[in-house]
């Protein structure tokens, strides 16, 4: 006879231990369920990811958290999107925004009519298919926010559906971190500071307990392992393995550092194409992160460096933090008793911010199977399955960037285009190539939108459109166009910017 779970034991603090507590501390409320964090204040945690997408927002209320505490609590600046600079010839910058792109016409996609824009611009003027002469952005109420360094909040009866976006933060993960550990407390998740020095195995492989430095021993049904990348019971001890994906993503180094604000924030993330990999930057309220993540077969750690240095546009106020990595995911993230959750799960780089938001995913996946201490096995088999199609998804999405990016000439970006991709990927270019039309499979984290912004940036031109578009004269057509820029233009014109929103709504008091 099976027994409900009573007690969870959470190995690891940081983000994603913390953020693990207060979405089963939630989930506890009413119920025979303790939660309890073992967590050292002697171990430092990684605590550089300070992008997301936006469904932070709806985790942050499904756990209770107040946006305005929130926000003045880790120093949070707004972000519509990634702005990329120096990573296509097409288009030197170009912003991926959160929000789709105008309004599909005849229930056919937005793009559709576009890319017939373009063919019949190249056509009538006999040039090679190179590109769109039409600008995305236009057609984006984020981007169009994200240029004027405004910030609005989406309001729930927009004045046209073409206002009709989302927005994520940028914070600082230190700060999160204690919040959610502050918030987790008060809802009765326990927290134990030491450090472990054995996890105890039963003779079928489930976890049985762990043993603490000072001598204690804590027992638990299910294990949630938050260690980061020694992932201490997920490998370590129950040695569930690895799927390495570095012959498609080939950096393997990151360098972070800390620098004073030297202007108000934009409402955006910057990703700055370099020789060998790319550079971040993430304004906070109260300062700004910088990082540059590289591959070390082709720059050395003192080269990358000092690229970062001297690309800074603040004074430093912390040390530079290396961290080295291998790009891919663990086997299982689930495995009999315990469940992985942040980097002890994997790693993609933070490229399109989703280290957070994979975190989030994974905690639903839980809390949507949470077992009893029978752990089903066919349970465990799909969280497995759609974790698994999550990542390769990611996985696929940030490879586009690097297959297609063409910005600069060096050796990395040149074995970044020459490289053979993943048959899923290649796929879904070559529909998009023949005739415009953007393949979504089952549990993508990103939405047709963000396909089209890279396919478009990177001067993607299908060979043809949609023959349904044929439907609506030409004229008609650009008539619709025109009609839909004048109204983002006219709902960007009502915004404030984002440092005055700030000021108004939600200014931190300074550290």
């Amino acid at each position: 006879m099976t027994k409900p779970i009573t007690q969870v034991i959470i190995v690891g603090g940081g983000t994603a231990g913390w953020m693990s507590a207060a979405s089963l501390g939630r989930y506890a409320q009413g119920k025979n369920l303790t939660i309890t964090v073992i967590e050292s204040s002697q171990l430092p945690t990684v605590g550089v990811g300070e992008a997301t997408i936006p469904n932070i927002v709806e985790f942050n209320h499904s756990i209770g958290l107040d946006e305005i505490e929130f926000i003045k609590a880790t120093q949070a600046s707004f972000k519509l999107g990634i702005k990329f600079e120096n990573w296509s010839q097409t288009s030197p910058s170009f912003f991926h925004p959160f929000s789709d792109y105008g309004l599909p016409i005849n229930k056919v996609d937005f793009h559709q009519y576009v890319n017939r824009l373009a063919l019949e611009n190249h056509k009538l003027e006999g040039h090679k298919l190179e590109g769109h002469s039409i600008k995305l952005d236009d057609y984006s109420f984020s981007s169009i926010l994200a240029q004027q360094g405004n910030f609005a909040q989406p309001h729930p009866n927009p004045p046209s559906p073409l206002a009709d976006y989302s927005y994520a933060y940028h914070f600082d993960a230190g700060l999160y971190a204690e919040l959610l550990k502050s918030h987790s407390l008060k809802m009765g998740v326990e927290h134990v500071d030491a450090t472990i020095d054995r996890v105890n195995l039963q003779q079928n492989g489930f976890i049985k307990s762990v043993s603490l430095h000072d001598g204690r021993v804590l027992e638990a049904d299910l294990f949630i392992d938050c260690s980061g990348f020694k992932a201490l019971l997920i490998e370590q001890a129950m040695k569930t393995g690895f799927d390495d994906w570095s012959e498609w993503l080939l950096c393997d180094t990151a360098l972070a550092v800390q620098t004073q604000s030297t202007v108000s924030p934009n409402p955006y993330t910057r990703s700055i194409a370099h020789n060998s990999g790319w550079q971040w930057h993430i304004p906070l309220q109260h300062r700004t992160g910088n990082g540059y993540i590289f591959s070390s077969q082709f720059e050395n750690k003192s080269s990358a460096k000092q690229n970062l240095l001297t690309s800074l546009t603040g004074e430093p106020i912390s040390q530079i933090r290396q961290f080295s990595f291998t790009p891919g995911r663990r086997k299982q993230i689930w495995n009999k008793n315990c469940f992985a959750v942040g980097l002890s799960s994997g790693f993609l780089e933070p490229i399109e911010s989703t280290s957070i938001s994979l975190i989030q995913s994974a905690i639903a996946k839980l809390l949507s199977f949470f077992p009893d201490t029978s752990f089903n096995e066919h349970d465990i088999n799909e969280v497995n399955r759609l974790h698994n199609s999550e990542l390769e998804h990611v996985r696929d999405f940030i490879i586009l960037h690097y297959k297609l990016a063409n910005g600069i000439d060096s050796p990395f970006w040149q074995y970044c285009q020459e490289m053979a991709v993943p048959e899923t990927l290649s796929h879904k270019i070559d529909v998009y190539r023949s005739q415009g039309h953007i393949i979504l499979r089952e549990n993508e984290s990103f939405e047709a939108a963000s396909w089209l912004t890279m396919y478009h940036a990177f001067g993607v031109l299908p060979n043809r459109y949609d023959p349904r578009v044929d439907a609506i004269p030409l004229e008609t057509v650009k008539q619709n166009l025109a009609q839909m820029k004048h109204s983002i233009i006219n709902a960007a014109s009502q915004s404030v910017s984002h440092q005055t929103f700030i000021d108004r709504h939600c200014k931190a008091v300074s550290q």
